[in-house]
């Protein structure tokens, strides 16, 4: 419902999925960042990442860009779900062992809209898949938005829907 009512006439029929389910039921806070990053910004997303991991925290993204892939790398470490959004058909799809390790502890969730094409993430499916991972997001936590660029407009569409922000907290900072 959270979908449809979010994503409208852009809403998917279906959604592929491998692992655990019933993640899809908590408390999810959607992770974003482009792929250009200030070093501020990625020291953040580090401290972020680990906070995250410490509280338990349901994490959703596509982990995509390099600061996004280096928070998985971080939350894969912890013992809370994540839900990782793909912007390509499963295919034949390779899994990661400390994917597989996730999986097999059923704290894991692997989702596509794509049944069988694209194999590879492109522009478009990236931008679909962005738009999934905020529809399905409780709260939203983007590290860094280039202007003009993908994670912006996906930021407006997130305030557009009111979906409340985390910030990242450094020292007595707040980004």
């Amino acid at each position: 419902r959270q979908l449809s009512h979010r994503l409208k006439n852009n809403s998917p029929a279906e959604l592929w999925a491998i692992g655990n389910q019933e993640i899809l039921a908590q408390h999810k806070v959607g992770l974003f960042c482009s792929v250009r990053c200030p070093g501020d910004a990625i020291l953040g997303a580090h401290d972020g990442a680990q906070k995250l991991r410490d509280e338990g925290v349901t994490v959703i993204s596509g982990f995509q860009s390099p600061v996004e892939k280096e928070c998985l790398r971080i939350l894969l470490k912890g013992k809370q779900p994540i839900i990782i959004c793909l912007a390509r058909a499963f295919g034949k799809i390779r899994l990661p062992s400390d994917w597989r390790r996730a999986l097999e502890s059923d704290r894991l969730l692997l989702i596509s809209l794509f049944e069988k094409w694209p194999p590879r993430p492109t522009v478009e499916s990236a931008r679909q898949r962005n738009e999934l991972v905020a529809g399905l997001s409780d709260e939203v936590l983007i590290i860094h938005a280039t202007p003009g660029g993908g994670i912006e407009r996906i930021a407006k569409l997130i305030a557009g829907w009111d979906i409340p922000r985390r910030e990242i907290v450094l020292g007595n900072q707040e980004r």
